[in-house]
This record gives structure tokens, sequence and C-alpha cells, in this order.
């Protein structure tokens, strides 16, 4: 079995569904400190004229060494009309405008004040939208018992000891913190995927690289985002 164990992103980039279509189960691992301004509340699509603006679902204010598994969402605030609204200025150049309104919509109206619980519906509406398959896990509702971390690399190796897996995969970004001789000892695989985030036609005349699985869908067929998704190196 192959794993990928990320913290819940808020409608991620390409890289992140990489990661998905090319293991057998997917873990969010909510039970770490949260990180504000990072991508677990928001995400980057393009402004009306050029380069990019931040989509975002507002969080109550919570203390340092807060865990994600207990972040809220704000209840007062009516982000899921902004967001949509801020999606208007696709409606004039994005060839699959209505199928990526409609995903959005199906992916934000969770009746939910948990992040974690909307971000792993936006991943299932999203993964299928674009047909691939996912299986799915919180890490906080597994009652997993694994060994204690010593450094921030061995939680994913000791989740895929606990869960018997063969093989993780990590984002290349986390290349350093990850010690390999711990998973050959274990005689688990370890591998860093990466996804060249080929230029796709956004029609104005610069390319924003990395944005939200919102843009992609805009200007891409499913088939043509399930390209994009296999576009990726190792490591």
């Amino acid at each position: 079995m192959k794993y990928a164990i990320m913290q819940p992103y808020f409608f991620p980039y390409l890289g992140y569904y990489s990661l998905i279509k090319n293991t057998d189960r997917f873990i969010l691992f909510d039970d770490v400190q949260f990180i504000r301004h990072g991508w677990i509340e928001r995400n980057r699509i393009l402004k009306p004229g050029e380069g990019w603006q931040y989509i975002a679902a507002p969080l109550e204010k919570v203390t340092l060494g807060t865990k994600i598994n207990q972040v809220k969402i704000k209840s007062t605030e009516d982000w899921r009309d902004k967001l949509l609204r801020q999606l208007e200025h696709y409606r004039k150049r994005s060839p699959f405008y209505s199928q990526t309104l409609e995903v959005v919509k199906e992916s934000i109206a969770l009746d939910t004040d948990s992040i974690v619980e909307l971000n792993k519906n936006i991943l299932i509406k999203t993964c299928e939208y674009i047909e691939i398959p996912l299986t799915i896990d919180v890490f906080s509702s597994m009652q997993l018992e694994i060994e204690p971390a010593t450094h921030a690399g061995e939680w994913a190796l000791n989740i895929t000891k606990a869960l018997d897996g063969s093989e993780y995969i990590n984002p290349t970004g986390g290349v350093d913190i990850f010690k390999k001789e711990q998973f050959d000892t274990a005689g688990i695989s370890i591998k860093f995927m990466g996804n060249n985030l080929t230029p796709y036609s956004q029609r104005r005349g610069v390319f924003e690289s990395g944005l939200s699985i919102i843009d992609v869908m805009m200007f891409n067929a499913p088939e043509q985002i399930r390209t994009l998704i296999d576009d990726t190196y190792l490591l």
C-alpha cells in the first residue's frame, strides 16, 4: 500500500492531487500545530486584471499551539458568497466556468465549522469531478496507535508503519526533514514527488503558476487536468 500524509489544504494546487492520484490511501494529518496564513484556510486564484488574489475561509482566532483539528471556521462571516463573487470574473474567459462553479458550490456547501472537514469535502468533490480515485482518512479520527516521533519527518514513518504500508510518497519540498535510513530499516520505500506545473492557457498574457485547483478546472476539462496531474518528477 502506498500512502501520502498531508495537512488538510483549502482548494490545493496540482501537486497535491498528484500525491492523491499516486497513492492508495491519503491521510489528512490534523493532529499538529496550526500555523495561520498557510494553505489550511486559503489559496490563490487569478485577479480580474493581472496577477493573483487569495480566496479564504475565515477562521476563529486561536492561541499558539492549537492543533489543526481544533480550528473553527468563523460562522459570522458570509465567506461562501464572497468566494463565489471572487470567481465571477472567470465567466468571460473560462470555458469550464459553469462546471467549476458547481463543483466549488458543492465543495463549500458542507454544514460544518471544522476547517478539516471542509477541506476533506473539497478534496472529495474535486476528485469526483476530475475522476481520480480518493481513499481518504482524517488522522485524528483513526484512533491509530503510533510510536512517538522524535523529529518532524518521523510522523510519516510511524503512521505508515502502523498501517503496514510499503511505500510513502511526499512532496519534494520535504526532502530535508526525512531520514531515508529509518525508512530503509523499517522496510518502507520513500519517494519525493513534484509536479512540473506545466503552463496551460489562462487566456491572458502572463501565466500564473501554482494556483488553486479552481483555476486549473476553469481552463481545462477533467481529462486535461489528469494529464497535468500526471506531469510529475521524482527525486
